[in-house]
């Protein structure tokens, strides 16, 4: 790694807004750390980009989901003696479905990987950064994070605890020279949706989801300039908001309404 420049570390960066994070920030001169479960896949995006931007690129094949993983990867990167001044907490994923009927492991696994995996790595990290009175955390998570979703019920409640520990966070170390960051991106062109079992859901059919490049311009731009919570695409960010003032009830109707098949 050239210790001239920053480094970021990404979580999910082996596609998806992860992937488009990433060139973000190569194209800016960081060096980068990328963690995804998929080695075969995070090499090839690794040895893209140092090509590309001139960067050094280090792919770190971990499955965060993994309780160990975590504690893990600080360490090798304490051995390596690689600063991280941007920590991104990209990975994370959903399932659909009715709770009583979800398996146990696809249950805790959105816990332990939106929630917890994102908790300790933030905490690992942030210590040194504070140190330095320099750095920066983006954690992403979801315009589900703003109401209940019925039918996915696990996925948008840990992205609520994302947006909320975020917000907390970013408060506790105002003035110490640290932005945290909380990005609530819509539905998104990426592997995520099939992965979640809901692309054929009225979200992803009928109302349509935004280009990955697009989405992930909108978090870096609002990273930079220091924003907590940063919401792409206006019509996202108007449903993000109207939640607000509408009964409990009827949005918690409609969130099933949009993860259901459509018709």
């Amino acid at each position: 790694m050239d210790a001239k420049t920053q480094t970021v570390l990404i979580t999910g960066a082996s596609g998806g807004i992860g992937y488009e994070l990433a060139k973000l920030f190569a194209s800016d001169g960081y060096n980068l750390v990328l963690v995804a479960r998929s080695a075969q896949k995070l090499n090839r995006v690794a040895g893209e980009l140092e090509e590309k931007f001139g960067v050094g690129a280090k792919a770190v094949a971990l499955d965060l989901a993994a309780e160990p993983a975590t504690k893990f990867l600080f360490d090798q990167m304490q051995r390596e003696a690689v600063a991280v001044d941007v920590l991104v907490n990209n990975a994370g994923f959903g399932g659909f479905g009715e709770f009583a009927s979800m398996a146990e492991e696809e249950i805790l696994g959105q816990i332990q990987l939106n929630i917890t995996a994102l908790t300790h790595l933030t905490r690992l990290f942030l210590p040194a950064m504070i140190g330095r009175r320099s750095g920066k955390i983006m954690n992403v998570a979801s315009t589900a994070a703003f109401q209940p979703g019925p039918l996915m019920a696990v996925y948008y409640a840990t992205k609520a605890y994302v947006l909320s520990f975020s917000e907390a966070l970013a408060n506790e170390v105002a003035g110490a020279g640290v932005v945290v960051s909380c990005f609530c991106p819509g539905a998104t062109e990426t592997d995520f949706a099939k992965r979640a079992g809901i692309e054929d859901s009225r979200l992803f059919k009928k109302i349509g989801a935004m280009n990955a490049e697009a989405v992930a311009r909108d978090g870096y731009r609002g990273l930079m300039a220091g924003r907590t919570v940063v919401i792409s695409g206006a019509r996202n960010w108007l449903v993000a908001e109207s939640v607000r003032f509408a009964p409990r009830k009827l949005v918690t109707a409609i969130s099933r309404w949009v993860a259901e098949k459509a018709e």
